[in-house]
């Protein structure tokens, strides 16, 4: 059984780098996207939790702050599954098990 993460537990990658790596360095959102090479409005939509994390944009604030792109893909991903667990009574999609053929349920199960 898995574990579900109640929606309020998870923390947008953005918002997260926003308050605990760009504000305390006290970057401005022009200046670092200036650093970074993309516009002020891509980076300001992912502090802000309007836009996901990126790999690449990930991959600019490794190496910009030493923080890994792979715990930041993995905060936005738990992020994204919690925002569509918290819906998932609106998506009305039954099992389609008895379709599908042996060696893809097989795989399913490995």
């Amino acid at each position: 059984m898995a574990i579900k993460m109640h929606p309020s537990l998870a923390v947008h990658a953005g918002e997260w780098l926003r308050t605990e790596i760009v504000e305390p360095a006290g970057i401005t959102v022009s200046g670092l996207a200036s650093h970074f090479g993309v516009s002020r409005q891509a980076l300001s939509a992912l502090l802000n939790g309007r836009a996901s994390l990126s790999a690449d944009m990930a991959i600019r604030f490794e190496k910009a702050f030493g923080v890994k792109a792979d715990t930041l893909m993995r905060m936005q991903s738990a992020f994204d599954m919690a925002q569509a667990r918290a819906h998932e009574g609106e998506i009305h999609v039954g099992p389609l098990a008895a379709a599908m053929p042996h060696s893809v349920s097989v795989m399913e199960g490995a």
